[in-house]
């Protein structure tokens, strides 16, 4: 879809030649795209950062193109970006939002070489409760895509009006079984994870509970944490942009050891 395509930008060498030399690897959610980090990257690319937007496999095209993928698929990814940083920037700090931060908190977590720091925005980290959740597996079998409702997720689920991040309507439910049952795993792992975390989440999220980050904290707790009050699950286009664009470049700049 126009808008959708994956996006990457050097840094501003001339100006913040420090900041020219962090990397930010930004990671859309389930069913999502770029068009949901898009500004935050443009932005920080402004400040200074260098910044890769991977569009995650089967993403921001047609849903039936997501059919075909899974979690291993997505994972690769993120894999491939942090390998293009790695090469272009001395340090390197990842970002994800919603699903995007579990495979960022996954990446991370089970990387010996290690990165700078990770983000994680409205992380979905704990098993998905319901009764749908609980016939999924066969469901998939019968029911190749479901009303993105139906999975427990809200279209657009932005506080600001007349903002969409273009997420598709429907969910391929064997794709979405991939993520959850890798949910246990990432959970397990995570207490490899050494670098600095941010965990930033919001009050009110109607599509991936709060208990997420809750948990995450818990399982985290050198973490540092930042709640937005005004927004919802799609934070990145929604009231509290600003205040996520400011805490992402001071933590960037605190764990890479640059100055504004």
């Amino acid at each position: 879809m126009p808008g959708a395509e994956a996006w990457s930008a050097s840094g501003n060498a001339t100006e913040h030649p420090a900041r020219a030399r962090v990397g930010l690897g930004l990671v859309h959610g389930f069913t999502g795209n770029p068009v949901s980090l898009r500004p935050l990257a443009e932005k920080l690319c402004e400040l200074g950062f260098r910044l890769d937007v991977p569009r995650l496999p089967g993403h921001g095209t047609h849903v039936r193109d997501m059919q075909k993928t899974r979690y291993a698929d997505w994972r690769q990814e993120v894999e491939r970006t942090a390998l293009r940083l790695r090469a272009a920037c001395d340090h390197v700090v990842l970002l994800g939002f919603s699903m995007g931060a579990t495979l960022v908190l996954d990446v991370a977590s089970g990387d010996e070489r290690g990165f700078a720091g990770v983000i994680a925005v409205n992380p979905l980290i704990l098993d998905r409760e319901g009764p749908i959740v609980k016939i999924a597996p066969l469901l998939e079998y019968v029911l190749p895509l479901a009303p993105a409702m139906l999975a427990g997720l809200r279209k657009d689920d932005i506080a600001k009006p007349g903002v969409s991040e273009r997420a598709y309507d429907w969910v391929p439910t064997a794709a979405g079984n991939s993520l959850v049952r890798e949910l246990p795993r990432v959970r397990e792992q995570l207490s490899r994870l050494k670098c600095p975390v941010l965990v930033a989440h919001s009050k009110q999220d109607h599509s991936v509970p709060p208990a997420n980050s809750a948990a995450l904290l818990k399982l985290l707790p050198q973490a540092e944490e930042l709640l937005f009050e005004r927004s919802y699950h799609v934070v990145t286009l929604d009231y509290d942009f600003e205040i996520l664009l400011a805490r992402v470049a001071a933590f960037a700049d605190a764990v890479a050891g640059t100055r504004a």
